[in-house]
């Protein structure tokens, strides 16, 4: 005999999509909230550091930090886009001293000016990120001499603005940041000590 009843249609993955659409679209939606919460909690500042020990006088050091001239010849971003534009204004170096530069994504644009300048001691420098994201903060150089010469930090520090937050989310400042100070100053470990 043929049933009554309607025979009750077959999940198949076709009837399934909308359903398991929908779930996919909730967690992710939960994910982008979670980490917009999370990234809310974070601090309004950050503060990143490197040191090195360079087998060189401070004045030696201090030299090469005071004058953006000399930047060429170690800045960790120096040789990133050989086509880079740069303009230098106020005193040749210290206390005034200007450096701008374009170029490409992985340089962006920005300047720096030197603010402060203790000879052979520190520099402190204003820096201020135009492209591809905004970002203001300041830098210090302190020289340290030892035994054997001269430690060497470069700090740098900001705001940190809510964006800021939720990229920092995902990769922190310092890993952002480390690996060129780093190389930067491996490179002023070189040009000091010849």
């Amino acid at each position: 005999p043929v049933s009554r009843h309607a025979a009750t249609p077959r999940r198949t993955p076709f009837t399934q999509g909308p359903a398991m659409l929908k779930k996919i679209l909730l967690i992710l939606l939960v994910l982008v909230i979670a980490v917009l919460g999370y990234a809310a909690t974070q601090p309004d500042s950050f503060a990143m550091e490197r040191t090195i020990s360079i087998n060189a006088a401070p004045e030696k050091i201090f030299a090469n930090v005071n004058d953006f001239h000399a930047w060429e010849n170690w800045s960790p971003w120096a040789k990133l886009d050989p086509a880079m534009k740069t303009t230098y204004g106020g005193p040749a170096s210290g206390v005034g001293a200007t450096y701008e530069w374009t170029g490409n994504s992985d340089v962006g644009s920005g300047k720096m000016e030197i603010t402060e300048a203790t000879p052979s001691t520190s520099v402190t420098i204003k820096l201020d990120f135009l492209t591809p994201i905004e970002a203001h903060n300041v830098t210090v150089f302190t020289m340290t001499p030892t035994s054997t010469g001269t430690d060497v930090s470069w700090k740098m520090s900001g705001p940190s603005p809510y964006m800021t937050k939720v990229m920092t989310t995902f990769v922190s400042m310092d890993k952002m940041v480390g690996g060129d100070f780093e190389r930067g100053l491996q490179q002023l470990k070189t040009l000091s000590e010849k």
